[in-house]
């Protein structure tokens, strides 16, 4: 047939002109897609050209017309899941050996489309070997929002261009709820055909942040005894995607999963030929890698000691860190607590894009749990070690990291360092006492019996440090799903204290400012009720204070967070010094990403946010 590059039709409907960006190949049609002067548009015809006149399709060089769909998901697939649900999987399987989950993401996302809702997620576990799976989403067809008692539902159009087609603003007592019921309304098809092991295909992704627990209890933790809240943030951040790119790191392979409601549509076979054409749209931009911003290739100095100093400036003075220890050791002494985290926030600016802070961390601090999010009031930047929650296969898993070591030179002194961690007594008490608080959290959801601990004080090793590391498991009950499980476990022992609600108001009576996403969970919730969520620590959050991103001096304002977990015998300088290093190891790959790449966006960019009014 050719190359197309432009079309023209005018029939009784009118005159179109097009100019044509792709076009997809089916049984017995064939879909063109491409912008008029206005918009995106999408047209589909009979390979016949019937009804057409002359002329209508003009061939030039520029696109051939694909002659086989990339679809590994046959129109009869389809069908047969239609029947289990109304959102039904396709996808497609590529090489991905030219492209990077990094390179991957810029080629969707440019630098200056700091305002669309989407995320990146990778993993290194044991701080050497690279995760089975990256993942990569982009704008999402619905977002959740709550803010205390205030929701925002936002849907987006199921075009090219993914404009803001409807918008709810209601209350609830607990926005927790109202997210779970609208998940559980939707009936999704099995994904047993996809290659991706129950990982993420498509769900919900986002934040719950450490606040969220004031929605369960909201007798003894209201939001109106709650620190002064600063940024206006969310509390709830999350967004249903349908478009999920998946790297198999270890198959050098790139899974992209395209997920369609046939309801939406005229019949099935709408509904798919649109499936499809996403799927094409999605591929072209892999095959191509294109970058939309280019990437800066810098040669880096592992020496992270010749960065610049500490530029931050805390949310509390010293003075009154080490007096608010003091409080917490009364409150033991009194019996009020047995353990209280402590944290304090450090703001500075930098000149480092967001993605550019993120490429720096992934390669100073690798972890099991490595995100780059962009949500509508902030942007999350996260080297994790710890998970939250996860939920595989209705079998939910808590691992609490307690006590910590750095890694030593050699395999001689790391081995003696482990022998002194493992025989510390102070390091041993604490995380006997998390492991209690999670075999506590897992109990509240899961079936009698059935809640273990699998592995119990296991010497994990990252690229920096070696935890203290158990594993509770359990089976959750049949009434309960991973939202239950979600906020069973919100927020861990490891940045509350136990007992955890009384931790959580003494926290409230002594932190200046709300904690936000700090210390709550990020990750997602897939179609199949399952579910992956890190905690958030180690995790740098720039929020949108001005709604321009950069100042009028090109600078980014960031936020980083760090706490220590305060017993009895801890000593109060120690403790500050714990947090400020803690901090300062995420301040490194700021000083990087100042150094190694430079920013090519404007400064105070022009941009749409969505925020909550204060």
């Amino acid at each position: 047939m050719g190359f197309v590059t432009s079309f023209f039709q005018n029939d009784t409907k009118g005159s179109l002109s097009l100019k044509v960006t792709k076009c997809v190949l089916l049984d017995k049609s064939f879909i063109l897609v491409g912008r008029t002067k206005k918009t995106v548009t999408r047209r589909k015809y009979t390979r016949s050209l019937k009804g057409l006149h002359s002329e209508t399709l003009r061939c030039q060089s520029n696109e051939k017309i694909p002659g086989k769909s990339i679809s590994e998901t046959t129109f009869e697939q389809f069908s047969a899941l239609s029947k289990e649900g109304n959102l039904v999987p396709v996808f497609a399987r590529l090489f991905s050996d030219h492209l990077t989950p990094v390179s991957a993401f810029r080629c969707f996302v440019s630098e200056e489309e700091t305002q669309i809702p989407c995320f990146l997620l990778e993993s290194v576990t044991g701080g050497e070997n690279v995760g089975r799976f990256s993942f990569l989403g982009l704008q999402p067809r619905f977002l959740f929002l709550a803010k205390q008692q205030e929701i925002r539902y936002i849907e987006y159009s199921n075009t090219l261009e993914r404009t803001i087609v409807n918008e709810k603003r209601y209350s609830a007592i607990d926005p927790t709820l109202e997210l779970r019921k609208i998940a559980q309304s939707i009936s999704a098809a099995s994904d047993r055909q996809l290659p991706l092991e129950g990982a993420l295909s498509g769900g919900w992704v986002g934040y719950f942040s450490y606040d969220t627990m004031r929605y369960t209890c909201p007798q003894k933790l209201s939001f109106s005894y709650a620190p002064k809240d600063d940024r206006n943030l969310p509390d709830i951040c999350m967004g249903q995607y349908r478009e999920v790119i998946a790297f198999d790191n270890v198959n050098k392979l790139v899974y992209i999963v395209v997920w369609e409601d046939w309801t939406e549509h005229k019949s099935l076979k709408d509904a798919y030929e649109n499936a499809i054409c996403n799927l094409q749209r999605i591929s072209e931009t892999i095959s191509t890698g294109t970058l939309r911003t280019p990437l800066s290739n810098a040669v880096m100095d592992m020496n992270t000691r010749l960065h610049g100093p500490k530029t931050s400036i805390s949310n509390m003075s010293k003075e009154y860190f080490l007096e608010s220890i003091h409080k917490i050791h009364q409150h033991i002494l009194d019996g009020n607590s047995f353990q209280t985290v402590f944290s304090q926030r450090f703001r500075r600016q930098t000149k480092a894009h967001p993605f550019s802070i993120y490429r720096a961390l992934r390669v100073i601090n690798p972890s099991p749990y490595m995100i780059y999010m962009q949500c509508p009031s902030c942007i999350l930047v996260a080297s994790s070690p710890e998970i939250l929650c996860k939920v595989t296969h209705r079998m939910m898993i808590n691992r609490p990291l307690a006590g910590t070591r750095h890694r030593g030179a050699t395999e001689e002194e790391d081995a003696e360092l482990e022998r002194e961690l493992l025989a510390d007594e102070k390091d041993r008490a604490e995380h006997v006492m998390l492991v209690d608080l999670g075999r506590n959290d897992v109990g509240k959801v899961c079936k009698y019996g059935t809640v273990k601990v699998p592995k119990l004080m296991e010497i994990e090793r990252y690229s920096h440090v070696m935890h203290i590391s158990s594993t509770v498991t359990g089976i959750l009950r049949d009434e309960y799903a991973s939202w239950d499980a979600l906020q069973s476990a919100l927020p861990a022992g490891t940045v509350s204290g136990a007992p955890k609600v009384r931790s959580m108001q003494i926290i409230d009576s002594l932190e200046p400012t709300m904690r936000g996403p700090y210390g709550g969970g990020i990750g997602y919730i897939t179609f199949q009720d399952n579910m992956n969520m890190a905690l958030a620590l180690r995790t740098i959050v720039i929020p949108f204070e001005s709604l321009q991103g950069p100042n009028e001096e090109g600078l980014w304002t960031i936020d980083i967070q760090a706490g220590a977990g305060i017993v009895a015998d801890s000593v109060a300088e120690l403790e500050y010094q714990e947090t400020e290093n803690k901090a300062a190891a995420l301040e490194v790959a700021v000083d990087v990403a100042e150094r190694l790449f430079p920013s090519h966006l404007k400064p105070a960019f022009s941009r749409k946010e969505i925020v909550f009014n204060k």
